[in-house]
């Protein structure tokens, strides 16, 4: 009887400790296992006008704190504010002119990386009423105005000049304005004259003139080229000390970033009332009409390397300083 029970025993505790080594484990790897991701706060300017635009609905979501990332986005006017604000640390990334971003690189030895290009060109050549233009070879014979003398919009004018056999000099009689807010007087004192603006200005002489229209975008011009590269004017930039430290945090911000820049593009009512708040257009009503004239995107990766370095290459052989006397190496472009 007793190795009866010590057998009953045996067998009950040889079963017990089966059933404590067999216990359920979670091994359902879909269900997260301590994997929360804690964000970085990010300081974020962008400068006003069209390279702002696609921050806008990212700025109004932050401010209701419906972001992952807790972002302080600020507007502000001149680009030497931004590039203060990199330099001294204060900004952490930042939505500047892409040519700005190459000087910047190169002032900082490295120290920032551009992660993707927010806006393409934003020139516009606009006709009054009774002027016809469908291509830039119509521009012969006539009255140009523009500005950016010695900057990005004659180096853009001269190389697509170039390029569809057109000489300045002679073709053509092109006078500059030191200021866009300049272009809007022109017609008053020269009626049948034609006017190469970049947006909003472009937009705003067609609300002040009806009858005035936009009859090339030089996005398109440059993209009729073939050459590979395109005309990207405006970007995102990161801070790589920040960057370094907080690559999650910056990861987030592309993917809150680029839905933003969606968000403009297909809510152009919306985007241009926060575009109005937020002081990057001084009215929604232009803003409503400049959007899509703006070429708003999000292009990142060896699409951005490929086609921006084609297109900062041209401003370098203009003029070096353009993009901070040399071109940037290939740390530059973040590839994520």
């Amino acid at each position: 009887m007793k190795k009866i029970l010590s057998l009953i025993l045996a067998i009950i505790m040889v079963f017990g400790l089966a059933a404590c080594g067999t216990e359920p484990q979670n091994t359902d790897s879909s269900i997260p296992q301590n994997s929360e991701v804690t964000y970085a706060d990010a300081n974020v300017y962008v400068l006003s006008g069209p390279t702002g635009i696609g921050a806008a609905n990212l700025k109004s979501k932050a401010d209701k704190k419906e972001t992952a990332v807790n972002y302080n986005v600020t507007v502000v006017a001149k680009p030497d504010e931004v590039v203060a604000k990199i330099s001294n640390g204060e900004a952490d990334i930042a939505a500047i002119a892409t040519n700005l971003a190459a000087k910047l690189y190169n002032k900082t030895n490295g120290g920032i990386s551009i992660l993707a290009v927010n806006t393409l060109g934003v020139l516009n050549v606009v006709t009054p009423e009774g002027v016809e233009v469908t291509s830039l070879a119509d521009l012969k014979g006539k009255k140009v105005y523009t500005t950016g003398q010695g900057s990005n919009p004659e180096y853009i004018i001269n190389y697509l000049f170039e390029k569809n056999g057109i000489k300045k000099d002679t073709d053509l009689t092109l006078e500059f304005k030191a200021e866009g807010t300049e272009l809007l007087t022109v017609w008053a004192n020269d009626p049948t004259a034609v006017i190469i603006a970049p947006q909003p200005v472009a937009t705003t002489l067609t609300v002040q003139n009806p009858k005035a229209k936009i009859a090339i975008d030089l996005t398109d011009e440059w993209e009729k080229l073939g050459d590979g590269s395109a005309l990207m004017m405006g970007c995102v930039v990161v801070r790589n000390e920040y960057l370094k430290e907080n690559k999650a945090t910056v990861d987030k911000f592309m993917e809150e970033y680029k839905a933003s820049v969606e968000a403009a593009n297909k809510d152009i009512d919306g985007t241009a009332a926060l575009c109005e708040t937020y002081g990057i257009v001084a009215k929604a009503a232009i803003a409503k009409k400049a959007i899509p004239n703006c070429n708003l995107c999000f292009i990142s990766g060896n699409e951005m390397k490929t086609k921006l370095s084609g297109y900062l290459n041209v401003l370098f052989n203009a003029d070096k300083t353009a993009v901070g006397g040399k071109l940037p190496e290939d740390g530059f472009y973040y590839e994520g």
